[in-house]
């Protein structure tokens, strides 16, 4: 096997190693079935106990309550900006939605093409450094449903708690920390996140929709852009990703075997801590992009003193065996993705790295 290195990638991020084992030996014929995943009918009753086995790990994992539906749909989170407000924003209704980041900013450009929205708070005039505390929230009393992004992995920033919607349908993007830490599904009306950051591969979104916003969904929409296509067809008016669909399952295993959600959020918690003091701890070499308060433990972004040294950064992490490490195109500077898989041993060759960088550099 080739030499595997310190994947630091946002997304498509680091799976889980046991986990890409399990599915290396099962990729010609899973136990029983003689063939692939991704060779049998997605309509056979052997792919039919794989899905309830995916839908199954992350009912538990989450402590999802029978009265929500979790659908597998393909397009990622982005057809998630339209899919919820083509279900959820009724005509002659506005949604509210709060913005702390660039997916933020996309969700609310798509909510814009089929309603009224309310931008009811905006982080855009300090670069997106921060996130509102709870009572700087202000709903919109009519508000068909508020949206937020729980985490933003271009800025680094991270909601340190489940926003409480006060009897309004909360809506979260949660594609970069779902399954990261326990979360209060009932604060929620809908969450959706893509799967390649903590649940999977790419190719497949998941869906987590309360039964009575089901009921509000209006007629006359498209099928394969109505949540009800997916509830009412077991996530298959078509053909779903399959192999996906199985990754999700394994990934589930995986994090039982860690402790569930509170195992991983410990895990994850002391390895953001070690990251963001090395960074503190460097004499201000290493910037750190994003209020203490508000800082992500699954996206840690940092600047360097100029552009000239965040390359020479990059260029030299990645003949160590550090890869991933470049911020995101719109704002440059350094961003290392720490997800539930990432090895706390990476963590710590990447500050050693930092270390010896910021020596030599001084």
């Amino acid at each position: 096997m080739n030499q595997r290195i310190f994947n630091f990638s946002s997304g498509p991020a680091v799976m889980p190693l046991p986990v890409l084992e399990r599915a290396r030996e099962e990729m010609l014929a899973i136990d029983g079935a003689g063939m692939s995943v991704m060779e049998m009918s997605h309509r056979s009753a052997r792919f039919g106990e794989i899905l309830e086995n995916s839908e199954a790990g992350l009912r538990s994992l989450l402590a999802v309550p029978a009265n929500y539906q979790i659908l597998f749909i393909q397009g990622g989170a982005s057809l998630q900006f339209s899919m919820v407000p083509m279900n959820l924003l009724a005509k002659g209704s506005s949604a509210d939605y709060l913005i702390t980041g660039a997916w933020g900013e996309k969700a609310i450009r798509e909510a814009k093409l089929f309603g009224q929205v309310k931008e009811i708070y905006s982080s855009a005039a300090v670069r997106f450094s921060r996130v509102p505390q709870q009572d700087e929230v202000s709903l919109s009393a009519d508000a068909a449903y508020v949206h937020y992004t729980s985490n933003e992995t271009i800025d680094g920033v991270e909601f340190p708690y489940d926003l409480d919607g006060g009897g309004i349908p909360v809506v979260c993007d949660a594609s970069s920390n779902i399954l990261s830490k326990p979360i209060d599904i009932n604060k929620f009306a809908l969450i959706y996140a893509g799967a390649q950051k903590n649940i999977g591969p790419s190719g497949v979104a998941v869906v987590i929709i309360r039964d009575d916003l089901l009921e509000r969904i209006p007629d006359g929409l498209a099928t394969m852009f109505d949540y009800r296509s997916f509830a009412g067809n077991d996530s298959m008016p078509n053909t779903p990703n399959t192999w996906a669909i199985y990754l999700i399952g394994l990934v589930c295993d995986w994090l039982m075997e860690q402790g569930g959600l509170a195992g991983i959020a410990e895990t994850n918690r002391r390895k953001a801590k070690v990251l963001y003091d090395a960074i503190d701890s460097s004499d201000g070499f290493y910037q750190g992009c994003a209020d203490r308060n508000a800082r992500s433990l699954m996206n840690v972004t940092f600047r360097l003193q100029n552009e000239d040294l965040e390359n020479e950064f990059v260029s030299q992490s990645e003949a160590a065996g550090l890869d991933g490490l470049r911020g995101h195109r719109s704002v440059g500077g350094i961003r290392a993705s720490i997800y539930n898989a990432f090895p706390e041993e990476g963590v710590h060759r990447l500050i050693d790295f930092m270390d010896g960088f910021a020596g030599k550099n001084v």
